[in-house]
């Protein structure tokens, strides 16, 4: 090795104690360098890394390159040299005072490196690169400056500009650091975590996708589960990925993905995230007070970009665990293009069995009925009612999901990309059900058909441009579609006193979202201290929803569509350097109503000392697809989308109010925020029968008591609300453990005329919260233990039941309810444990890994939902449960 150093001018770091037990035998004539190390260390088990200025280091374990860099460092000191990696000035500057435009990207892949921080050394002029990973920073001193460029996961490295900088576009690219596998951070201020939160901005976070295999998970790694990691967003919902933020629901909240809106957002009952992590290179969350930029959503948007596609090599891999298969594939496309392809599909294993076993059992008690008025407002329930009946057969089930994305660079300039989403799950959870005996009853049986098929579809063309230095621009065109099909029967015969009864009767379901959008979003850099942002917008969406009863009885037929379009327009100001402030307006026609909607939207940061910072957001937000909860106590609640009108669907309304403070140092983060929302124009439906007595018959979930009615009449049930908390977050970003605490003190409630004058506790109301997720390194070995537990979330509970004799002598069977979200669950809480082995090719670089993870490993089985049926005048009740323990194991591989 000291031979090498001194021939080749190359500096090799390694420790000498170690390597200087080993012997290599070899004769090399005419093999390159890379080949050399290549063997010898695989013959020795050891490893080597190349950084950015050419050092070598000779490893025996991953974890010795801090060290190794350290004891460099100070080898370099002592000798009072340093290697050169910067170039000299070509000739003396020759253009002063200009402006530098670029982009950051990934030296191995030349993927893009959004939020990437350029700095001008010597000078205070810093910027950070947008979705797109392109800058510009204004007033550059000299075309001799020297630019640090910097993102989490990458060795930092430095540049010399020169004059063909003012003629074009620079480009600067990354090396990928080890520390991305050590999850150790170097850089002073950047964080290294799967999840962190920007203490510079208000209410936003961010997510490595490549580091999500370090969290326990159930099926595989999931975007949307780790979120609800954070503070603010609720983890007790195990069986949905949809995102309950900060006391709104799911529909609240905008997701996108490389431009389309996305209406389904998980897989087979919500255990898995509908997109593919392999598939995704970043994402954010905006939890409340985000920027004018957004709209149509009360709550939170969620932004998913995906990958471009390996612009240097072909790249092959995929994840293979006990539910599902996932392969993908990238590779560039002549010098200007690059291709991305993946594919996930779940398959029926053990894991699967047990999983979906779960909806098999259930506890089932019986509560004598009760006489009294007609029930007032039905509603809430938990969960999605998707069975959990005694006695049944394993659901045959399953999901696939694609990705395609095609990247075209004409031009340093221009790029444009294609992007195509599909997924599609089968759920069938028809089962056969043998009804208990009570009193005089001899039981009976029953078979229960439910078959439900849902997806997404959605694609979009994306043309991103820098026409100037100071101006850049993304127009979208867009198409996403949303289709939902359940069919759900009941057949079968009741003994009762030796009379039988036979039943037959269904209900089918059909809801069908189309969204075709434009939208074009630009950036203009004003000044050093100013960036304007604006935009225009339009779109149509068309949506169907029917629901009938017994193949005749059509109950609900609605068929909507509608038109927003508008424009946003937005500052982005640093008046000082302390200071940053973000006011913006967006401005939303909707054609169903025919009125103007303006929402102000302002926020911004104050950096009392380095490590202090303090902020706030308001503004106004307007919601104009809603997914409107159907009452139904006896088998959960069920939604479906609707657009808002002139009349009984109004438009929804949110004002936030958010407010709080940071702390930071190199190595952790404290940080508090406050939050107050305003609803208005909350819906929920609701179907009433009414002519045999008037009230409320029991009519959900499979139930016996036919109705025999003569009219059937469909309501819109209208609200309001607030939501309000406190967020506390305890961070550890750096070193061989990282992780962090959080705690959130929130109260969710609406007020619906329907239900009374006093405001109740909503559906995802959760007072307490907490949250512990730990993680270690150890080697190639990363260890995680995430704990959870919360209070209960609401419901209503049926407290008896009573019978009414229609005109004709048929009887019906009602429920009578409590309070609406008069009840709580059981407090939620869960352990989950997870060991990652990385594999590492002996250039140190990632090929796989290798994971084990237990959820709920103390086994403590959470309520999920109640069911409920009508037998003989009583109420029997099925407590859906939650998983217990359930271990999974997934092996990650870059095949190529």
């Amino acid at each position: 090795m000291d031979t090498l150093a001194t021939r080749y001018n190359i500096p090799i770091v390694f420790e000498r104690d170690s390597l200087h037990t080993m012997d290599v035998n070899e004769h090399f004539f005419v093999e390159s360098l890379k080949n050399v190390l290549q063997q010898v260390c695989r013959e020795n088990r050891l490893q080597y890394w190349i950084e950015n200025d050419g050092t070598i280091y000779i490893l025996q374990q991953p974890d010795d390159l801090p060290r190794l860099k350290r004891q460099y460092q100070l080898q370099q000191l002592s000798r009072n040299f340093k290697p050169a990696k910067l170039p000299e000035p070509k000739h003396p500057p020759k253009h002063f005072m200009f402006a530098l435009t670029g982009r950051v990207t990934d030296q191995n892949t030349g993927e893009s490196l959004p939020g990437a921080t350029v700095k001008i050394r010597g000078a205070n002029l810093i910027s950070q690169t947008n979705t797109s990973g392109n800058f510009t920073i204004l007033n550059i001193p000299s075309d001799t400056s020297v630019v640090e460029v910097s993102y989490v996961g990458y060795q930092s490295d430095i540049f010399r500009l020169d004059s063909n900088s003012v003629k074009g576009g620079v480009s600067f690219s990354l090396f990928p650091a080890m520390n991305n596998t050590l999850n150790e951070v170097n850089i002073a201020g950047k964080k290294s975590g799967v999840l962190n939160t920007d203490s510079k901005k208000v209410s936003v976070l961010q997510l490595s996708p490549a580091m999500l295999d370090k969290l326990p998970n159930i099926g595989e790694r999931d975007i949307m589960r780790a979120f609800q990691l954070m503070p603010g967003i609720s983890a007790t919902n195990e069986s949905s990925s949809g995102a309950y933020v900060r006391g709104g629901t799911p529909d609240q909240n905008l997701v996108t993905f490389d431009g389309f809106t996305v209406y389904q957002v998980d897989h087979l009952y919500g255990f898995f995230s509908a997109f593919n992590s392999n598939a995704v290179r970043d994402v954010e969350l905006y939890k409340g007070g985000y920027s004018a930029k957004y709209g149509g959503r009360l709550s939170s948007v969620t932004e998913i970009r995906g990958k471009d596609g390996n612009k240097k090599e072909t790249s092959i891999g995929g994840d293979l665990s006990l539910l599902s298969t996932n392969v993908y594939a990238e590779a560039p496309i002549g010098s200007k293009s690059s291709a991305l392809v993946a594919f996930r599909r779940s398959y029926q294993g053990p894991l699967y069995d047990k999983l979906f076993g779960q909806f098999n059992t259930a506890t089932t008690n019986t509560n004598p009925g009760g006489r009294g008025g007609p029930a007032g407002g039905l509603g809430g329930g938990m969960g999605g009612g998707r069975g959990g009946f005694a006695n049944q057969t394993t659901p045959s089930s399953y999901f696939y999901d694609m990705n395609a994305k095609y990247t075209y660079t004409p031009s340093s300039s221009n790029t444009i990309t294609w992007s195509l989403y599909n997924g599609t799950d089968r759920l069938d959870n028809s089962r056969e059900m043998t009804l208990p005996s009570f009193q005089t009853s001899s039981g009976g049986s029953l078979n229960i058909n439910d078959d439900t098929h849902y997806g997404n579809l959605g694609t979009s063309i994306k043309w991103t441009t820098s026409p100037g230095r100071k101006l850049f621009g993304s127009t979208v065109a867009s198409y996403s579609g949303f289709f939902s099909d359940r069919n759900r029967g009941t057949t079968g015969t009741i003994v009762d006193s030796s009379t039988t009864t036979t039943i037959n009767n269904g209900i089918l379901e059909n809801n069908r979202l189309k969204d075709f959008s434009l939208k074009s979003d630009w950036e203009w850099q004003t000044g050093s201290k100013m960036k304007v942002l604006f935009g225009g917008f339009a779109t149509r969406q068309a949506i169907d929803y029917t629901f009938t009863q017994n193949d005749t009885t059509t109950l609900i037929d609605q068929h909507n569509t509608g038109i927003t379009a508008g424009g946003f327009t937005e500052l982005d100001i640093n008046p000082t350097d302390n200071l940053h402030v973000q006011p913006g307006v967006r401005a939303t026609y909707f054609s169903p109503t025919g009125k103007l909607y303006t929402e102000p939207r302002l926020s911004f940061t104050y950096k009392l000392t380095d490590k202090f910072n303090v902020k706030g957001a308001t503004g106004r937000f307007y919601q104009f697809t809603n997914r409107v909860i159907r009452e139904d106590v006896a088998g959960g609640d069920r939604n479906f989308w609707v657009l808002a009108n002139n009349s009984n669907i109004p438009v929804g309304t949110a004002d936030h109010f958010i407010g709080g403070f940071s702390y930071e140092t190199n190595d952790y983060l404290f940080d508090v925020e406050g939050y107050y929302k305003k609803l208005n124009g909350l819906t929920e439906y609701s179907i009433r029968q009414q002519g045999g007595g008037g009230g409320a018959p029991f009519m959900g979930g499979g139930g016996f008591g036919a109705a025999q009615t003569t009219t059937v009449t469909e309501n819109f049930y209208n609200g309001s609300g607030y939501a309000k908390g406190i967020e506390f977050l305890l961070q550890k970003k750096a070193g061989m453990y990282t992780g962090w605490i959080s705690y959130t003190l929130a109260e969710a409630k609406n007020k619906f005329d329907n239900y009374g004058t006093d405001y109740f506790a909503a559906n995802q109301d959760i007072r307490h919260e907490f949250k512990s997720i730990n993680m270690y390194h150890w080697q190639r070995w990363s260890f995680a233990a995430t704990f959870i537990f919360s209070t209960g979330h609401p419901y209503t509970a049926p407290i008896g039941t009573y019978t009414l004799t229609t005109l004709d002598g048929g009887k019906i069977n009602y429920l009578s309810v409590s309070e609406k979200n008069a009840e709580r669950l059981p407090a939620y809480h869960r352990l989950d444990l997870s060991a990652t082995y990385d594999l590492l090719k002996t250039d140190g670089s990632k090929r796989g890994s290798i994971g084990f993870s237990f959820f709920n490993v103390y086994n403590h089985v959470n309520t999920w939902y109640n069911e409920y049926y009508i037998r003989n005048n009583q109420v029997i009740t099925t407590t859906v449960k939650y998983l217990g323990f359930t271990p999974n194991i997934t092996l990650s591989l870059k095949i190529k």
